[in-house]
């Protein structure tokens, strides 16, 4: 904050003082969600205030400090998470996705079903949110296992664990976005590290965790009145094909893996980073400017070029923009409620705290937003906050900006371990695949807790192997 520099303010709290407000803000923030119900966002804001008020932040700076820490966050999120959700529902609503669900069975085969959907699930969730892509798949899901006498949970786990690894490890899901954010992470190298372990990560969570519970949980696919509960797919005419589909998914990714390419040659020498075609390429692939021209060339692609409308476009790119809102609001305030926490001086006191105790700061990382996963349920809510709370810690550090994509993913981690009854996606999943809660928790609990635990040991051989060089 500039005005801290300026005046040389410090909180009258100390070290353990700072902790202790810490503590007691995160538990007052969970209080309110989870007992007084409150919308998250009004929560994070009054628990912004009060922390800012305790502290002793100045009144003439202090709705300043709110305000611009809810800015800065806004200004690369929402453009992210927004563009990202238009591009995710143009595939939903052009058929694209049953269309790879398709191909992927038809490349794999039918005894290799369960494999080839999560496969696709993989493509699917790197730009639509878990909950709503979940949705779509699901009558997918009923289909083939429909089709092929297959036990419900053993197509669904796979196809569920990819999307929870997508949203919760890659760009432009809000967590990992907001907790790149506030770290200070290279957005290109999160994205790298974070398509590096995302099949891993699920091949062992999602696909052989799904073999495991084949074999101890039988649940057969619902009938066609549950089905139309969940809604059967819709017959689209002339579905887009799968390679245009995988083509328009991973071209974002690319522009994107372009830019951080020539970040690296221009810091080897390679290339001039400082010639003029060099900074055009890398406007290019700026990650809001790649999933812009993504979304653009799918509106073509999968509108304009298939006979749609343009009034019927734009009513699906203004549908999907109307659920990201609160989600957008939220991680905002999040970042309000980090800037508070700066401004108090809390990051260097955590990073105090963890070195005298011992613990490293990646690990400090995953405890920090596993504790707040387990108490509150959301994984961005957990992620984003944890991100706040180190934020400072990983600032005064001397980590290389591959180690700092390590802490992302030892964030991410952590806000994904022991989805329980306090978690929506507990519910989504074992509702829409006719599990009980006793069965849910054997099943989509355990999983989540796999999906943590595999993350955060990869990540940690990454980091000290990173280290070592």
């Amino acid at each position: 904050m500039p005005w801290i520099e300026e005046t040389g303010w410090e909180s009258w709290l100390g070290t353990g003082g700072l902790i202790g407000l810490a503590v007691v803000a995160v538990a007052l923030l969970l209080f309110m969600v989870m007992k007084l119900k409150l919308h998250a966002f009004l929560s994070l804001v009054i628990v912004s205030l009060l922390t800012a008020i305790v502290a002793g932040i100045p009144a003439e700076h202090l709705v300043d400090t709110m305000v611009s820490s809810f800015g800065g966050t806004l200004g690369n999120v929402a453009l992210l998470v927004a563009i990202g959700a238009m591009l995710g529902a143009l595939v939903e609503t052009s058929g694209g996705a049953k269309a790879l669900a398709d191909k992927m069975i038809s490349i794999f085969g039918e005894d290799r079903a369960p494999f080839a959907l999560g496969v696709a699930a993989l493509f699917v969730g790197f730009p639509i949110f878990m909950d709503a892509a979940f949705v779509l798949m699901v009558p997918i899901i009923y289909a083939v296992g429909r089709r092929l006498g297959l036990n419900l949970l053993a197509v669904g786990i796979p196809v569920a664990a990819a999307l929870s690894v997508m949203h919760v490890f890659l760009p432009p899901h809000p967590g990992p976005v907001a907790a790149t954010e506030f770290t200070g992470a290279n957005l290109g190298i999160v994205m790298i590290l974070g398509l590096i372990l995302a099949f891993p990560i699920w091949f062992i969570s999602g696909h052989l965790w799904g073999k495991v519970v084949d074999k101890r949980h039988r649940i057969d696919v619902p009938d066609a009145v549950f089905a139309k509960m969940v809604g059967e797919e819709e017959e689209i005419e002339k579905p887009p094909s799968a390679g245009l589909v995988v083509f328009l998914l991973v071209l974002p990714l690319l522009l994107i893996l372009l830019n951080t390419g020539l970040d690296a040659l221009g810091s080897i020498g390679v290339v001039d980073p400082d010639a003029s075609w060099v900074h055009a390429v890398q406007v290019v692939g700026a990650t809001p400017v790649a999933l812009l021209i993504a979304v653009l060339v799918t509106i073509v692609a999968l509108g304009l070029r298939r006979g749609k409308s343009e009034t019927a476009i734009e009513k699906t790119i203004d549908g999907a923009l109307g659920p990201v809102c609160s989600v957008i609001l939220i991680t905002g305030a999040g970042g309000m409620f980090g800037g508070v926490l700066r401004a108090t001086g809390i990051g260097d006191a955590i990073a105090q705290s963890f070195d005298s105790l011992g613990i490293p700061l990646i690990v400090a990382a995953f405890l920090i937003a596993a504790a707040i996963r387990v108490a509150q349920g959301s994984a961005t809510v957990a992620l984003t906050t944890a991100a706040a709370l180190v934020a400072d810690g990983v600032a005064s550090s001397d980590m290389s900006a591959v180690q700092v994509a390590c802490v992302v993913m030892s964030l991410a981690a952590g806000s994904v371990i022991a989805s329980h009854v306090n978690d929506s996606g507990f519910w989504l999943v074992g509702r829409l695949l006719n599990m009980d809660v006793k069965t849910t928790l054997r099943v989509w609990t355990v999983q989540q807790t796999i999906e943590s635990v595999v993350a955060f040991a990869l990540v940690l051989v990454i980091y000290g192997v990173v280290s070592l060089v």
